[in-house]
């Protein structure tokens, strides 16, 4: 283990992400490459503070090194999401990738990851969505049928993103080793906050509540002093997450979408367009929105992801299928000079990164537009074009 990689959204940064980089610090990590979502979270929205914040409280933290999961791929399904960072990671050449996982065994959940990715296991999943069951239920049961124990596997959040990350290792002939640690204190998506030794430990979406209701102080005990000032700071700016504007962005984006284009929407199928036409006319929320939407067969993080595709126009085979370019977030200045051996073209200015790759316009138009969208959706919006125009942090 020497150049060690993680894909996260940090929303926010939290103690139980400082403990996982001091975990890898003590297994001895030499250099620790982020790859963090950008403009957009894969549950279908945007964070809550914008990335500037969230790279700093990583670096203080830390971690050497934050590329961009750009938000076209960052708001993708767990499978493209988890391929398009260790395309990224592994371009940057990381040896190992780290990852929180309840089962914390790289042999597991490599075994598990081989075994859905073959043939053999179609029958059986087919067997069981005919069945009426939602397609995450049908291939837990089908990979019990043939790994006793794997359907556990696939009913704990952080395995079942883990076991995508295996996925795509195997699939990208990658030559990082997969390095799953301890997921300490709160559960993903856990409501109630827990602790590791003398550290209390809350969920991010457990925070994000927090601060929803009581504001900053509802968080503050459970995020490092540093990342604490940083938050307080992009709080008495306006940077926090207005869901409220959010809301307005989507609805206003969404009715102006003709049908052709909304059948056109990345992740439309089995009609679930006309739900979403039919939701948009009358919906006067996001979550009034997604339940309008709701349908048992479609979780909802994927409503919300096929809501905020369509009003930023992401368009089925719009995109590559791994993001062609290195967008350098921020760094520790000694950790730059692992950028000339990265395998994509890499920078900390997206316009070069642009100029170098002029036949990817769609892929950086993308990009753009979901940083754009969530500048507007603060507090106090923020302007457009900061893709291009916003400073790496560099300490």
């Amino acid at each position: 283990m020497n150049f060690v990689g993680i894909i996260t959204e940090y929303d926010p940064f939290h103690n139980g992400h400082a403990a996982q980089l001091a975990m890898l610090r003590a297994r001895g990590a030499q250099t620790i490459a982020v790859c963090m979502s950008s403009g957009a979270v894969q549950r279908g929205g945007v964070p809550l503070l914008p990335e500037p914040v969230r790279v700093q409280a990583a670096l203080q933290a830390g971690a050497d090194l934050v590329v961009a999961l750009p938000g076209p791929y960052a708001s993708a399904g767990a499978e493209d999401f988890a391929a398009a960072g260790v395309h990224l990671l592994g371009a940057l050449g990381c040896d190992t990738l780290a990852f929180g996982a309840e089962t914390p065994d790289a042999a597991r959940l490599l075994e598990a990851a081989r075994l859905l990715d073959q043939a053999a296991l179609q029958p059986e999943l087919r067997r069981c969505l005919a069945q009426g069951q939602t397609f995450a239920a049908a291939r837990a049961a089908a990979l019990q049928a043939v790994l006793p124990g794997g359907g556990e596997l696939l009913r704990s959040p952080n395995n079942i993103l883990g076991i995508e990350y295996c996925k795509a290792l195997l699939r990208q002939k990658s030559n990082m080793q997969p390095c799953p640690l301890p997921r300490l204190g709160a559960g993903h998506g856990a409501q109630a906050p827990g602790r590791a030794g003398q550290i209390q430990i809350a969920s991010a979406s457990f925070l994000r509540a927090a601060v929803q209701k009581n504001g900053m102080a509802g968080m503050e005990v459970y995020v490092p002093c540093e990342a604490k000032e940083l938050y307080r700071d992009a709080a008495a700016h306006g940077l926090l997450l207005s869901p409220q504007r959010f809301s307005t962005a989507l609805l206003a984006l969404l009715r102006s979408r003709r049908a052709e284009e909304l059948a056109a929407v990345r992740g439309c199928s089995e009609g679930i367009e006309n739900r979403l036409r039919a939701a948009i006319r009358t919906a006067d929320s996001a979550e009034t929105l997604y339940g309008q939407m709701k349908t048992k067969r479609y979780p909802h993080a994927r409503l919300r992801r096929l809501a905020l595709d369509a009003a930023l126009g992401v368009r089925a085979g719009a995109l590559p299928p791994l993001p062609p370019f290195l967008h350098v977030l921020g760094a520790r200045r000694a950790a730059l000079g692992r950028l000339q051996q990265a395998r994509l073209p890499a920078s900390t200015s997206l316009a070069r990164l642009e100029r170098a790759l002029p036949d990817q316009g769609e892929v950086f138009r993308l990009y753009q537009a979901f940083v754009d969208f969530s500048a507007l959706c603060r507090e106090t919006p923020q302007p457009m074009g900061l893709a291009c125009t916003q400073k790496p942090v560099l300490l």
